[in-house]
């Protein structure tokens, strides 16, 4: 069984969702202050669900670096993912497209 957690972060807390495959939702969004303590116990309520659990979080810099750090410390696998790529999934680039008017001129 696997546990899915997607946390938004931001300046000074983090909103956590929870679920699992086909839309079992198993945590409705709560908010987690950036605390040790707060951070301590979404880490305990993370290891105690069963299942294996991943975490996904946006990278905000240095917002989301000390809560990626926290949850790792503690045992949890984190991925930290570029909100462009994560936007542009599925298609198939991460180059923006050209602009400009020019033509080619055939050879």
């Amino acid at each position: 069984m696997m546990n899915a957690i997607g946390i938004d972060v931001s300046k000074g807390k983090s909103k956590v969702a929870i679920i699992r495959p086909f839309g079992e939702v198993i945590a409705k969004p709560f908010d987690v202050l950036h605390h040790p303590d707060k951070l301590g116990d979404l880490a305990g309520y993370i290891n105690s669900l069963e299942g294996e659990s991943r975490v996904v979080l946006e990278h905000t810099g240095k917002y989301s670096e000390p809560v990626a750090n926290f949850l790792h410390n503690e045992g949890i696998f984190v991925c930290v993912v570029n909100a462009k790529l994560v936007h542009d999934y599925g298609g198939d680039t991460i180059r923006r497209i050209k602009t400009d008017t020019t033509k080619l001129k055939p050879c």
